[in-house]
C-alpha cells in the first residue's frame, strides 16, 4: 500500500485499463474535451473493452468557435486569455461534464507545434482541467519533443491525472 498512488496499476494492465477499474469501481462516469491531443484521449479510453460503462462523451473542440458553441466556453474567456489557457480548459472541462451529464469532466488544451508558440505560450504548454460536482482542478504542463510526443505525453499525463484523483 506504501505506493498507492504511484502504482499504475496491476500486472500487464494499461493506463487506460487502470482508469477503466477505478472509474467502474467508483461507479462514475466521464466525458472528455480534447483540443490539442485531437481525441487522443478519447481513443486511449474508448480502446478498452467495456468502456461504454462509464465514457459517455469525447468532443474534438479544436477551434475557438467549437469551444465556444459545443462546451459552452465564454466569448470574452476565449479572447482575454485565449483558447491555450487555465480558463478556457476549466471551463471546458465544465462544459463537456454538464451537457453529457457525466460526474466527471476531463478536458485539455494546449500548443502541440511544431508551430503556433510563442515566447509567452510555447510549443508544449499544456493546460488539463478535471472537473467534479466538489472539486475542479487546472494544472499547466511543458513538454517536450515532437508534435506526436507532446500529444502523447499530454495524454499520459491526463489519464494518470484522472486515475488518481477519481
Amino acid at each position: 500500500m506504501r505506493f498507492k498512488n504511484n502504482a499504475l496499476g496491476y500486472g500487464d494492465e494499461t493506463l487506460e485499463e487502470a482508469v477503466g477499474r477505478v472509474l467502474k469501481k467508483r461507479g462514475k462516469t466521464i466525458a472528455v474535451a480534447e483540443s490539442c491531443t485531437g481525441g487522443l484521449i478519447s481513443s486511449r479510453i474508448t480502446d478498452v473493452r467495456g468502456s461504454s460503462k462509464y465514457f459517455l462523451d469525447g468532443v474534438i473542440a479544436y477551434s475557438d468557435i467549437s469551444k465556444e458553441n459545443l462546451l459552452g466556453v465564454s466569448r470574452g474567456t476565449l479572447k482575454y486569455y485565449g483558447s491555450v489557457s487555465k480558463q478556457v480548459a476549466l471551463e471546458m472541462a465544465k462544459g463537456v461534464k454538464h451537457f453529457s451529464c457525466a460526474d466527471i469532466g476531463l478536458a485539455v488544451t494546449g500548443i502541440a507545434g511544431p508551430t503556433g508558440g510563442t515566447r509567452a505560450k510555447p510549443v508544449g504548454l499544456v493546460y488539463i482541467a478535471l472537473v467534479t460536482d466538489r472539486k475542479s482542478l487546472v494544472k499547466e504542463f511543458r513538454f517536450k519533443g515532437s508534435r506526436q510526443m507532446i500529444k502523447f505525453q499530454a495524454s499520459q499525463v491526463a489519464l494518470d491525472l484522472l486515475r488518481q484523483r477519481v
